[in-house]
């Protein structure tokens, strides 16, 4: 670094050109403030990598700005140039307080009085670079006049302030006015300092013309490429914001002509709402929105879940359409599918929420769920009367025989009292069906059930020519549920691997414990299903059994079901089906231990 002090036997070499370097010191000043404004603007653009790049670029661009203007303006001043080694700290130290001021600038809502201390780290950084080159050459003598040099500073602080004011405010060319502003008010500021600050340095510090001309050459070609930098900072600045000006405007109107409510909140309050979000809102104007908290617009049930996911917005990031209910100023509710992200507003983080009215979708859904409803029940209603109809046209036909006077009434009570049991078999099985029932719960350990079944059914098989084989394991198998309704499942899925097995065979039962669950493997040696039939296992009245009502499975599917356990169905044309129903594993002694 240099100082520059007062010999008019050294400062002929520049004399005759004062205004050209002042007009030049005041044009690289403006520049660097000017590209400088553009970097920080793009800011609240930005983040990540674009950020760090923008904040980098524009301390490096000022800083070396305000460096070669420094050396400009002294020129100006009639200073001569000494050179010495506080020029490149000079350089480091003015770039890395501006590169403090301007992040320092980025705490919007962090800090309160942020842009007072990003211009004061500013000022204070141009003002140790004005006079840091003091300390280079040996001192011979020191002179300070307060009254200048207060001033002087008084006006960088002021000053500095001022423009970060200006480029933040909403007036029409502010970026530029804040620009002159700055770039008039730094090189005021050195030219009055250079008299506030009066330094002679002792003798060993002059230098013959051909160093002077040397070091004036080198320090020429420092500025012209310094100056170059700026001047290619400064155009690539321009025409980078007027690229992202040219895409804000595009996203604007996106943003304004889409057919979904774009919104930004600022903590639970409207910041920002499109046209589209007006419309659905009932909202004469964006002032009827703007401000008002969102929880004045969402039933009261969900606001403790919408307060934990906005919360949680920062670390879990985007993520799936949520539906949720709103309602309008005017008390209407609609039903809408949202997307939340983190975005900024005016520098400040922010929520960006994306909502589609799905109020008519949903009415189209219950129409469909409404049709589906009826088309089932329509089936079931249709099966029900078909397996009630062939037993009452029996019992009908009966009685008009016992009517008619004829013999053999005895085996007419028998058969009609074999078709009223079925008709009673089908209702309690259509009980089951219905909205569950209060049973007692308790715990029973799965392998003595399945003795019980097998012992129950093993007669049967065995006229069938079928035999059991069961695997019950060493371990008992706790389960939590009733008895008999377990027992039935069991019942109705052997009986009908029996009904399967016309030519006999084998049925293999296996027990065992995976994990915490309870797994019953039934498989028989029958025909086998083929897939369309096992799509349509379980279904009302569905049934390949000639004689049977397809209940006995559906029943088995909702005991199974309301156990919180499952049934998956395999099968192999030829060779078989297999059977697997899944039940909780619940030990007795964890529930003691939960309740003590």
């Amino acid at each position: 670094m240099s100082y520059f002090a007062r010999d008019n036997r050294m400062n002929g070499t520049v004399a005759s050109w004062p205004p050209f370097f002042l007009l030049l010191a005041l044009l690289i000043s403006i520049l660097a403030s000017y590209t400088m404004f553009n970097f920080i603007g793009n800011l609240k653009r930005s983040n990540g990598t674009f950020r760090q790049f923008w904040l980098a670029g524009g301390a490096f661009v000022f800083g070396l700005g305000l460096w070669a203007k420094h050396f400009v303006a002294l020129l100006a001043d009639h200073e001569t140039l000494i050179f010495t080694w506080t020029m490149p700290i000079a350089l480091l130290f003015i770039i890395f307080f501006s590169l403090m001021a301007f992040i320092m600038l980025t705490f919007q809502g962090i800090l309160k009085h942020r842009r007072l201390f990003g211009s004061s780290i500013l000022a204070f950084g141009v003002a140790i670079m004005n006079y840091f080159n003091v300390f280079g050459p040996r001192i011979e003598r020191l002179s300070v006049e307060p009254v200048n040099l207060t001033l002087s500073l008084l006006m960088l602080f002021v000053g500095t302030h001022f423009s970060f004011m200006l480029s933040e405010s909403s007036i029409k060319f502010r970026k530029a006015l804040a620009s002159l502003s700055l770039g008039f008010l730094v090189v005021a500021v050195q030219l009055l300092g250079n008299e506030a600050v009066q330094v002679e340095y002792a003798n060993a510090i002059y230098v013959t013309s051909d160093k002077l001309s040397q070091d004036i050459n080198l320090l020429a070609l420092s500025l012209g490429f310094g100056a170059l930098l700026i001047l290619v900072s400064t155009l690539m600045t321009w025409y980078i914001d007027k690229r992202l000006n040219q895409m804000d405007e595009r996203y604007k109107l996106l943003v304004e002509n889409s057919l979904d409510t774009i919104a930004i909140l600022k903590g639970d309050r409207w910041g920002f709402v499109n046209a589209a979000g007006q419309r659905m809102f009932e909202a004469q104007a964006a002032g009827d929105l703007l401000g008002k908290s969102i929880f004045s617009f969402l039933p009261a049930k969900d606001h403790n879940a919408i307060r934990e996911r906005l919360h949680n917005l920062v670390f879990a990031g985007s993520g799936k359409p949520i539906e949720q209910e709103w309602f309008t100023l005017n008390g209407k509710v609609i039903h809408t599918e949202i997307v939340e992200t983190m975005t900024t507003l005016d520098n400040e983080p922010a929520i960006q929420m994306i909502i589609r009215d799905i109020s008519e979708r949903k009415k189209n859904e219950e129409l469909l769920i409404n049709s589906e409803k009826l088309y089932v029940a329509g089936q079931l209603a249709a099966g029900i009367a078909h397996e009630i109809r062939n037993p009452l046209t029996s019992l009908k036909g009966f009685l008009q025989l016992i009517v008619s006077g004829r013999k053999n009434n005895n085996s007419y009570y028998d058969i009609m009292n074999a078709e009223l049991d079925r008709i009673e078999d089908i209702v309690s099985e259509l009980l089951m069906l219905s909205k569950p029932q209060v049973y007692e719960l308790t715990y029973h350990d799965l392998r003595v059930m399945m003795r019980d079944t097998v012992t129950l059914l093993e007669t049967q098989a065995i006229l069938h020519n079928i035999g059991i084989e069961a695997e019950y394991g060493t371990d008992p198998l706790w389960i939590y549920g009733v008895e008999n309704q377990v027992k039935q499942v069991f019942i109705n899925v052997i009986k009908n691997a029996i009904e399967a097995m016309s030519d006999g065979g084998t049925i293999g039962i296996k027990l065992s414990r995976e994990h915490d669950g309870v797994y019953v493997r039934i498989r028989d040696e029958g025909p086998g299903i083929d897939e369309d039939q096992l799509a349509k296992m379980g279904q009302p009245f569905y049934t390949t059994k000639e004689k049977g009502t397809g209940l006995g499975l559906m029943v088995s599917y909702k005991i199974v079901d309301n156990h919180q356990g499952k049934i998956n169905v395999k099968s192999e044309l030829g060779k078989g089906t297999l059977f697997e129903i899944m039940l909780p594993f619940r030990y007795p002694e964890a529930e003691i231990k939960k309740s003590s």
